[in-house]
This record gives C-alpha cells, sequence and structure tokens, in this order.
C-alpha cells in the first residue's frame, strides 16, 4: 500500500509511544473515514494509509523489523508468513472499536439485553419576585417528561409478552459490514443496539416502555436565592431504560425585576425621592423595606445623590453570613405644576440665596470656579 514512512503519515516522532501512535490514528481516522467523505478516493486512501502505518506501528515485533529495514522488511515478513498487511491485530482492532464505537454508536461489552440505561436530565426555569427569593417561596410546578409506562412498567411488551433476541443481529445488539480489506462494527438497525425485538408492543407506550407525562412537583425554595441559583430534585428527570435510573430535575432560578429594588449579592439599594423642603431644612421620610416601612431621618442641607445606609435591611445569603444593607440614595424632587403665586415666592427666595451665594451653595460656586481656572490655562 503506502511507500511514505509510517511516522510520517501518522505525524509523530520515532520515539512517540503506542498511545502517542493511537492518539494521532484516531485523529486522521476521524478526519478521513470514508463514510464521513463520501466518493472520496483521496481521503479513503489517507484512511488506508493511516491504518496501515498504526497497524505496524502499534506492534511490537513489526515495529522492530520497520525501523532497522524499513517497507521492505515488512513485506518480507509478510510473505514469510509474519503478521503483516491487513489482517489486524488486537491492538488495533482495540483502537478501532474506540474510533468507531463512538461514531457509529456501537456498544462495546457486556450483554445489550442487561444494559441499563439512566434517563436524561430535565432543566426547568423557575421565575420568583423578589420577595420570594429572598424569604424562600413554595412553588408549584408542572414539568412534562418522560415517565415509566405503568401499563407495561418499562418493558414495552404487552401483558403476558416478552421480548424476543433480534434475529438481525443474534441478540448481540451490533452487526458487522465490510468494505473492502476491513469489517466496522455497528449498531444494529432494527433493534438498535437493544439485542431483543418487541413483537407485542404495550397498546399504552407502543413498545418504547416510556409515556410522556406531566407531573406536578413541589420545589422548596431555599431563602436567599439569586437569579443564576440551581435547585436539584434527584431522581426528578425523565424515566431511565431497561431498569435505569431516572435522571435529575434542575430547577434554575430566575428573580423578575422589582419596581423599586437592585439587588447586588446580599445588599439591596434604592433611590428615595425627599422633597425641596426636607432636603433644605431636614425632616423624615418613610423607606419602604422588604420587611416593611421605616422612617429615615434626613438631616438638613441634605443634597441630591447622598447614600443612606440601612443595616440589616439586605438578603440573607443563602449559603450563610450575615444579612446584607438596604442602600437609599436621596434624590431631591423638584416641584412640578406650581402656581403663580409659588413661583414668584421661589424667585424671591432665588434672590436673597444670590447674594451670598458663596455661602448657600459652595457646590455651584466651587464649580463655576473650576470651569474659570480650566478656560483660564488652556488659553494660556
Amino acid at each position: 500500500m503506502s511507500k511514505r514512512d509510517y511516522y510520517k503519515v501518522l505525524d509523530v516522532p520515532k520515539t512517540a509511544t503506542e498511545a502517542e501512535i493511537k492518539k494521532a490514528y484516531r485523529r486522521l481516522a476521524m478526519k478521513f473515514h470514508p463514510d464521513r467523505n463520501p466518493n472520496d478516493k483521496d481521503a479513503e486512501e489517507r484512511f488506508k494509509e493511516a491504518k496501515e502505518a498504526c497497524e505496524v506501528l502499534t506492534d511490537t515485533q513489526r515495529r522492530a523489523i520497520y525501523d532497522q529495514h524499513g517497507h521492505a522488511g515488512i513485506e518480507a515478513a509478510s510473505r514469510g508468513g509474519g503478521r503483516g498487511g491487513f489482517s489486524g491485530g488486537d491492538a488495533f482492532s482495540d483502537i478501532f472499536g474506540d474510533v468507531f464505537g463512538d461514531i457509529f454508536g456501537a456498544r462495546r461489552g457486556g450483554d445489550p439485553r442487561t444494559q441499563q440505561f439512566r434517563g436524561a436530565d430535565l432543566r426547568f426555569e423557575l421565575e420568583l419576585d423578589l420577595d420570594q427569593a429572598v424569604f424562600g417561596y413554595a412553588a408549584e410546578i408542572e414539568v412534562p417528561k418522560l415517565s415509566e409506562c405503568e401499563t407495561c412498567h418499562g418493558s414495552g411488551s404487552a401483558k403476558g409478552s416478552t421480548a424476543a433476541a433480534c434475529d438481525t443481529c443474534g441478540g448481540s445488539g451490533q452487526i458487522r459490514i465490510s468494505q473492502g480489506f476491513f469489517q466496522l462494527q455497528q449498531t444494529c438497525p432494527r433493534c438498535r443496539g437493544n439485542g431483543t425485538i418487541i413483537k407485542n408492543p404495550c397498546d399504552t407506550c407502543l413498545g418504547q416502555g416510556r409515556v410522556r407525562r406531566t407531573r406536578k412537583l413541589s420545589v422548596k425554595v431555599p431563602a436567599g436565592v439569586d437569579t443564576g441559583d440551581r435547585i436539584r430534585l434527584s431522581g426528578e428527570g425523565e424515566a431511565g431504560r431497561n431498569g435505569g435510573p431516572s435522571g435529575d430535575l434542575y430547577v434554575e432560578v430566575n428573580v423578575r425585576e422589582h419596581a423599586i429594588f437592585e439587588r447586588d449579592g446580599e445588599h439591596l439599594s434604592c433611590e428615595v425621592p425627599v422633597s425641596f423642603a426636607t432636603a433644605a431644612l431636614g425632616g423624615t421620610v418613610d423607606v419602604p423595606t422588604l420587611d416593611g416601612d421605616v422612617t429615615l431621618k434626613v438631616p438638613a442641607e441634605t443634597q441630591s445623590g447622598r447614600v443612606f445606609r440601612l443595616r440589616d435591611k439586605g438578603v440573607k445569603p443563602v449559603r450563610g453570613g450575615a444579612r446584607g444593607d438596604l442602600f437609599c440614595r436621596v434624590v431631591v424632587e423638584t416641584p412640578v405644576h406650581l402656581s403663580s403665586e409659588q413661583k414668584e415666592l421661589i424667585r424671591k427666595l432665588e434672590d436673597t440665596l444670590k447674594q451670598n451665594s458663596d455661602r448657600h451653595a459652595p457646590r455651584e460656586q466651587g464649580f463655576f470656579e473650576g470651569v474659570k481656572r480650566f478656560f483660564s490655562s488652556g488659553a494660556k
């Protein structure tokens, strides 16, 4: 077949171990296999070439002959009755099964009639309000899933009958297909690898052993969960096959946006509107929390944007730790829909404030002084 150097074919050094050779072959086999490259002669040749190289280099005796005498030594050994050509040793058979068992779904080892298959895991997205996430919640959910058929108890056969061995694969679950000089081992297309055929299927599940049902479940949501947290319900996924265990159900939490509060881990924050008079003269304002309203004392001359901290009014983390705080950011509200009289009063107040702007509006005065310095330095 190939006259190219076997090591170059597999792109490995002459010091490569057997494991490295097998790994290189797997990579080439996956790339150039004829079933993945139909009607591609070049890919077929590359596949055969890689197979030949792997077959020789994973055989200790033939590798030693090749290293010493090259292709001529291998051909001489083959004519002399040694293992040569494409007879396929045990090492290559193992590689072949590893690669193509995964590609074509073949199951190696064990009786397929006694193999058990675990059911699939399921995911359910649970939306919660903020207070439900903070304090915990008992949710009722409905999950559609494949459950074991109650009529045949998962066997797929009608009452009084049993599955028979598949006459295509003889109960092995696998068949061998010859393609030129090599063979492929594939999952039996008739029994799909089960090794058995249900000749008298159950009327309820039509021989599948499972039926789709919607199951109502109660989910206990612990206090403190947040968006992205998952709750695992063991055994509440889809039913297994052939007596296998059920999968799990993962409930993923998504907390809805709140009209007032924003959450950052264990802390909450909100904006608190304060009137102009309260901000200037001081006073109190009622602030909502998840535990109920509390009274916040606003000192005189409070500026918009100032943040007040209410301790232990946040969230207690689900994984333990101290309860967070609530941060209240004051927003001074400008009066709207003023009457003529009210507007006149504000103008009079403004006139009195301008008489001593350094004292009454230090931030404003400092801002304009900074602007003047900026443009003055820029002009120079």
